[in-house]
């Protein structure tokens, strides 16, 4: 058998909202959408601009008005940047940097939901 990651999915409350900020904090385009024919749901697809395949999906629920439980928080998405210190001063100026680990050269930055997505330096 041969697996291989597809897609990791957020639940969000306010689908334009979250668009906005996947685009300007990480550049992630939507590459899928897909909506029930009800209107129940919107699932929109981001991909990165390096393809790397990988899909962040978020979903948002017509009837959903409370925000997720998101637990402790222990999970969360990760993902490189070629420049890191550039990204670190774009999320600075936009304020959704929630935890900073100089010692580990990571910081995590935090979506209009709440969920954490970690800032690595890509490797030389």
């Amino acid at each position: 058998m041969d697996y291989r990651f597809a897609h990791f999915n957020f639940n969000v409350l306010d689908m334009e909202k979250s668009l906005a900020f996947y685009k300007e904090a990480l550049e992630l385009e939507p590459v899928e959408e897909k909506n029930a024919p009800d209107g129940a749901f919107r699932i929109v697809y981001l991909g990165d601009p390096e393809k790397s395949g990988f899909l962040l999906e978020l979903t948002a629920l017509r009837d959903r008005t409370e925000p997720y439980d998101l637990g402790d928080e222990e999970f969360h998405l990760a993902l490189t940047v070629s420049d890191y210190q550039k990204a670190h001063d774009k999320h600075a100026q936009m304020g959704c940097i929630c935890f900073e680990n100089p010692q580990m050269g990571i910081y995590f930055i935090q979506d209009p939901d709440g969920y954490w997505i970690e800032i690595v330096p890509a490797c030389k």
